[in-house]
């Protein structure tokens, strides 16, 4: 009886040993960084660092771009009240003659002044 049952014991370390030995070459195809799921792995790795600090560059982005608005829209606000008072105190200028401004249109000429480019700006041709 015991020699059946050192028998069976000594099948069952041979059958641990060989099932050990699969499982570490499974493991070392598994790892290898260069074809097995490591090397997929380490590329998904690298990936998600790239957009990390492309999350980051844009979250940067963002943020100065809202700094602007912000900055943009408080001068918005301060011109539209000033545009407000402009136009509350044209109501206070009085109401012009109907014929007086076809008087001043005959009176007036508009000229026209154009000024031109100097010399030294424009590129001789060769």
């Amino acid at each position: 009886m015991v020699l059946i049952a050192d028998i069976l014991m000594a099948a069952g370390a041979f059958g641990a040993a060989i099932y050990c030995y699969v499982l570490s070459s499974r493991l070392k195809k598994f790892t290898t960084l260069e074809s097995g799921m490591g090397g997929a792995i380490a590329v998904l790795s690298a990936q998600v660092d790239d957009m990390t600090r492309a999350l980051e560059q844009a979250r940067a982005a963002g943020n100065r771009s809202a700094d602007g608005l912000v900055a943009l829209t408080a001068r918005a606000e301060t011109v539209a009240g000033r545009l407000e008072l402009l136009v509350a105190s044209l109501h206070d200028l009085p109401n012009p003659d109907p014929a007086e401004p076809q008087a001043l249109q005959t009176d007036r000429q508009l000229r026209f002044v154009r000024r031109r480019q100097s010399r030294d700006d424009l590129e001789a041709a060769e």
